[in-house]
């Protein structure tokens, strides 16, 4: 039983994860990516057959644990937490560049209900003349 409710949490994370990074902005996307590697992490883990009452490889013994998916876990944690925080830099300075949160970094749509059909936004050059 718990090993069909390790798989299905590995399936939610990857499935909210690839929900997250085909959104159109920014910052749901980092959250995608991040909920990515949560799930590629416990795949590593379910993966690796982990033992509880297994020795390490040191020693004499009949079944030792496996350090193999334990060394790739440890280094996709340091390698997803070092891209998450270079990518949060980088939505950041593209949001503050740009004024918006698109991944493509496209203008906000302008509303249809305006008289001219122009973005009446405080940055707009409409409304600096």
């Amino acid at each position: 039983m718990i090993e069909l409710a390790f798989s299905a949490l590995i399936g939610v994370l990857t499935a909210t994860g690839i929900y997250l990074v085909l959104r159109a902005q920014t910052f749901p996307v980092v959250l995608g990516v991040t909920l990515l590697s949560y799930g590629v992490n416990l795949f590593f883990f379910a993966m690796g057959r982990l033992h509880t009452d297994a020795p390490a490889v040191i020693g004499q013994a009949t079944q030792h644990a496996d350090p193999l998916p334990q060394a790739l876990v440890l280094t996709a944690i340091v390698i997803a937490f070092a891209m998450t925080a270079f990518v949060i830099v980088l939505a950041l300075r593209a949001r503050m560049e740009l004024g918006n949160d698109h991944v493509d970094g496209s203008p906000i749509i302008p509303d249809i209900n305006t008289e001219s059909g122009h973005n009446h936004s405080p940055t707009s050059k409409d409304n600096q003349a």
